[in-house]
């Protein structure tokens, strides 16, 4: 470790260190990430849904028909088909949502809105923006929160263009 804080690399490392603002700001980027995560899932406890759950039903009650495909559906929330799957079995045994089938493609499927999920949403929905505003929204003022939006929106298109690549 070097006076400054900050771990050296391995010698045969041609990649820059990060220096001790880069680090700080990274670690804290990654505690605020895992503890933020962990306080919306809490708040949403109650009312027996998971952050996955409600990301889905998000989705759904945001597309056209209440409806999306599957493999749509899998890339939007970042889950393989396989753990969506999984998931959505879930969600249709609480009646949240169900699985049609695509009329124009016979392997394909449509996850669907139930109306006891739209009700869930219509429920939920406030209860979820109280919480995002109280642990992360109204801690910032309108200026920082431009700067946040700002400073991650290169972040955001960069990893967007990296989905897709092995």
């Amino acid at each position: 470790m070097s006076t400054d804080g900050v771990t050296e690399p391995p010698l045969d490392s041609d990649v820059p260190w990060l220096t001790g603002q880069e680090q700080a700001a990274w670690r804290t980027h990654l505690e605020v990430n895992r503890l933020l995560t962990h306080q919306l899932e809490r708040d949403l406890q109650p009312f027996g849904l998971t952050m996955n759950d409600y990301e889905i039903l998000v989705h759904l009650s945001e597309a056209e028909d209440h409806r999306t495909r599957m493999t749509d559906l899998a890339a939007a929330t970042l889950q393989s088909k396989s753990r969506l799957s999984h998931q959505i079995t879930r969600m249709e045994n609480a009646g949240l949502v169900r699985r049609e089938h695509c009329e124009s493609d016979r392997r394909g499927l449509f996850a669907v809105l139930t109306e006891t999920g739209w009700e869930t949403m219509r429920k939920v929905a406030p209860h979820h923006v109280a919480s995002v505003r109280e642990h992360f929204i109204d801690l910032f003022s309108p200026e920082g929160l431009a700067t946040l939006h700002t400073s991650l929106t290169p972040v955001a298109e960069h990893l967007r263009g990296c989905r897709g690549r092995p």
